[in-house]
């Protein structure tokens, strides 16, 4: 049974920043609730309020073009962005990730932004949205602000929004001419889990040779990380053997996983270095 809380089902996105204005302090916002039921059921958060935003139309908008990118509405659901043409063409990490998101029935709740407000650090869209350059679009009362998702988490569970904000939808550029992206997750079983480490990388060619490498992670650190020293190295024009040996040594240092029920640090941190160098050839293979 789920505790008592006051549930308000706003219909514009203004009624929904008046809402948090007066109760912001003491509600939770729900898209697909898919992290908030949960959590309600095992008395882990107890609001008083739960304010749903799915009835508001403008915050469905999923859109693309090439000089904008991909626009993400806040209540989106992830099956939608998937099976959202663009998504396959253009942003094939970010499909990926998203796809291993719990099952099909919870996709067709749960929505891309709340995967990034829960803040979990096990995050899987998370990993593809900092390779993607992504930026979090943020409303309140008092005005409009955009933050880059590098710069949105905050910590376990935390984010930089103010109780009285909510982010309205995610942007997403297109990336350069000629990358390849793409996400690998270790999980203890197949289906519905948690990653024990996510990896998502971002290659692009630059030059006659060499290219530019970007790397990010989930399940390795308080919140989800990007390995931007360790990016630098892929630049130059050697092999591809030896420059994943260079950059392994940087990569372990840029994580600071922990033990716990999916895995002992000592396995995720040579699980990083695992997948990250199977996905990297994967992708440099396909440029």
């Amino acid at each position: 049974m789920l505790p008592k809380f006051d549930y308000f089902a706003p219909q514009t996105l203004q009624e929904t920043l008046e809402l948090l204005d007066k109760h912001g302090e003491t509600s939770k916002l729900m898209a697909g609730g898919t992290d908030l039921i949960v959590s309600l059921r095992a008395r882990e958060q107890l609001p008083k309020n739960i304010i749903d935003i799915k009835g508001v139309k403008e915050l469905h908008e999923l859109s693309y073009d090439d000089k904008r990118g991909l626009s993400v509405g806040a209540a989106v659901t992830l099956n939608k962005l998937i099976h959202y043409d663009a998504t396959s063409k253009n942003f094939p990490v970010l499909k990926e990730a998203v796809s291993t998101i719990g099952d099909f029935e919870i996709r067709n709740r749960a929505t891309l932004a709340g995967n990034i407000c829960n803040a979990s650090p096990a995050a899987d869209s998370a990993p593809a949205l900092l390779v993607l350059d992504a930026s979090v679009n943020i409303a309140g009362r008092k005005g409009k602000r955009t933050v880059p998702i590098r710069e949105f988490f905050a910590g376990v569970k935390k984010t930089i929004l103010a109780s009285n904000e909510m982010a309205t939808s995610i942007s997403v550029p297109t990336p350069p001419k000629g990358s390849v992206g793409g996400y690998v997750k270790a999980r203890r079983t197949i289906g519905e889990d948690l990653a024990v480490v996510g990896v998502g990388a971002l290659v692009t060619p630059i030059g006659k040779a060499g290219k530019n490498v970007r790397l990010a992670y989930a399940s390795v650190a308080p919140t989800p990380v990007i390995a931007l020293e360790a990016e630098k190295v892929f630049e130059g024009d050697k092999p591809l053997d030896q420059l994943l040996d260079q950059a392994m040594p940087i990569v372990r240092k840029t994580v600071s996983p922990i033990s716990d029920v999916r895995g002992g640090k000592e396995y995720r941190v040579n699980l990083v270095e695992v997948l990250t160098k199977r996905l990297i050839r994967r992708l440099w293979e396909g440029i």
